[in-house]
């Protein structure tokens, strides 16, 4: 028996009931012969770490756009944080932790530059075609971008669970459903965090009946949402929070969009960005020749010129973003002032 197998007949007997299996997957879209080694869960993930656009998210913005110091959160280092919350209440409820860990890798892969604020961006710049969503994008760089065009070919419930994480999709496994709400937990109790290091909140600004619930740390937050997520799902065959958990995450979430996501600090920076963003899209669409040849290759093969302007964009960095700003649009006796 190989080791395959042996890690397969070890899921049978050691899962729950509803958690989802690797020998059972719905498959991948192009079949290819099996690993010896891993699952294909584990290979899943195993593909996605190794992707190309995972090493970019370490310098794609999570909320603070090119902060000053080491210690902010970037896309990369939220992904791991959700990863591991993910990983938590898999493990608790008997659940698939290698698929968990796949998704929660690979659900913001088509994240753009500068955080929401590009995505809004290219949102607008593509609403005749359907508009933008990082989700759908990042099944688009697993199913199409990555691999020179061939995509990761990744299982079917890593794909559901990545397009479904956001508040908005309905994922088909429970995995699925502990990635949507683990990403929630994550980005809102370290985007606090943040916050207080960028001098926008201090920690008496949270409001009194949330520290009430949840505590005043970080740490006291997040573990409380955990215990209570694994608390309330034991026995409902779902993934849920209680009434009141939930209520204090929503008000968390409210509080935070308030004070920080959309506070006119936050603005400022997010107009700076579009503007990138915005002319970027302008002059490739005018001049679509001067794209890196990988994003050439698409049109050759037939993609929509504004679909692999977007994809062009959306796989940029913050800092390779600015770099192509500064060499189309800034004189260069301007730059070396």
């Amino acid at each position: 028996m190989d080791l395959r197998m042996m890690q397969e007949e070890r899921e049978k007997r050691m899962l729950g009931p509803n958690a989802a299996r690797s020998a059972e997957t719905k498959g991948r879209e192009h079949p290819e012969p099996q690993c010896d080694i891993r699952t294909d869960f584990q290979r899943d993930r195993d593909r996605i770490i190794h992707a190309k656009a995972f090493r970019r998210m370490k310098h794609k913005t999570q909320v603070f756009i090119s902060p000053e110091g080491d210690h902010y959160r970037t896309r990369l280092t939220h992904t791991l944080e959700v990863a591991q919350i993910a990983r938590t209440i898999a493990r608790a409820l008997q659940l698939n932790e290698d698929l968990t860990e796949a998704i929660a890798l690979g659900h913001d892969l088509g994240h753009t530059p500068f955080g929401h604020a590009g995505e809004r961006e290219l949102g607008v710049l593509c609403r005749d075609t359907g508009g933008f969503a990082h989700n759908e994008q990042s099944l688009r760089v697993v199913e199409r971008l990555e691999k020179d065009g061939m995509g990761l070919n990744l299982t079917w419930e890593v794909r559901d669970g990545i397009l479904n994480h956001r508040t908005s999709g309905s994922p088909g496994t429970l995995e699925g459903k502990i990635v949507q709400l683990s990403d929630k937990i994550a980005y809102t109790n370290h985007d606090i965090d943040d916050s207080f290091r960028a001098g926008l909140l201090r920690p008496e600004d949270i409001p009194p009946e949330i520290v009430g619930r949840i505590g005043t740390t970080s740490s006291s937050r997040i573990n409380a949402m955990i215990r209570d997520t694994i608390r309330n799902s034991m026995e409902a065959e779902d993934i849920r929070m209680s009434t009141e958990m939930r209520k204090t995450l929503t008000d968390l979430r409210s509080f935070m969009f308030q004070r920080v996501y959309a506070s006119p600090v936050a603005e400022v920076e997010h107009e700076k960005a579009e503007k990138i963003v915005g002319d970027l899209f302008a002059f490739y669409m005018e001049h679509p020749e001067k794209m890196s040849q990988e994003f050439r290759q698409l049109m050759e093969e037939g993609d929509p010129v504004r679909q692999v302007v977007c994809d062009y964009i959306a796989c940029m960095t913050d800092r390779f973003a600015v770099a192509k700003y500064n060499e189309l649009f800034i004189p260069k006796e301007w730059s070396r002032l």
